[in-house]
């Protein structure tokens, strides 16, 4: 009797001490199951950014009316960029001052979009103001005024910067 007592209270104390370890168990599983769900949430979250930040563009700039200038430079451009300006129609739209990473990155090849807005169909004034140094460390500032015409339909522009002499600042429709 005392050997089937004995049994009997080693029994229920493996079953006690085996309880926690199994309930530490679950939630670690629950845990886990938790992370997962967290990581889709966020997953969600900037997929649902995305396409916010997409429909803003498109609401914004509807394509009828939309018109994009992007600013690049030519490898052979033997000048620093420091600042830019653009005008619109007379009317300032859009200025940056570069540093020199972003200045490294348009001599690498690389592409700027300076400005996104809408405009009517029909002619249209754009002036580039351009401000930076020679290679011999002169100031530089130049100034072009160009026409373009704006159908239906988006419009882009390019303002390519190149080094030929007295013309350094370019337009590009595409």
């Amino acid at each position: 009797m005392f050997i089937l007592l004995r049994g009997l209270i080693l029994s229920l104390a493996m079953l006690m001490l085996s309880f926690p370890a199994y309930a530490e168990e679950v939630s670690r599983e629950q845990i886990k199951s938790l992370d997962e769900q967290v990581q889709e949430i966020k997953s969600d979250v900037l997929s649902i950014a995305a396409q916010m930040s997409l429909l803003e563009e498109k609401l914004l700039y509807p394509s009828d009316t939309q018109v994009a200038v992007f600013v690049s430079l030519d490898n052979a451009a033997k000048f620093r960029l420091d600042s830019m300006e653009i005008q619109l129609d007379g009317k300032p739209v859009a200025q940056h001052l570069y540093s020199l990473k972003e200045f490294e990155a348009l001599q690498k090849g690389g592409m700027q979009r300076i400005y996104a807005g809408n405009i009517k169909s029909g002619g249209h004034d754009l002036r580039v103001l351009l401000n930076g140094k020679t290679a011999a460390g002169s100031g530089l500032r130049r100034t072009e005024t160009f026409k373009f015409s704006k159908d239906v339909g988006p419009k882009m522009l390019e303002v390519r910067l190149v080094d030929s002499g007295a013309q350094i600042i370019t337009l590009r429709d595409w």
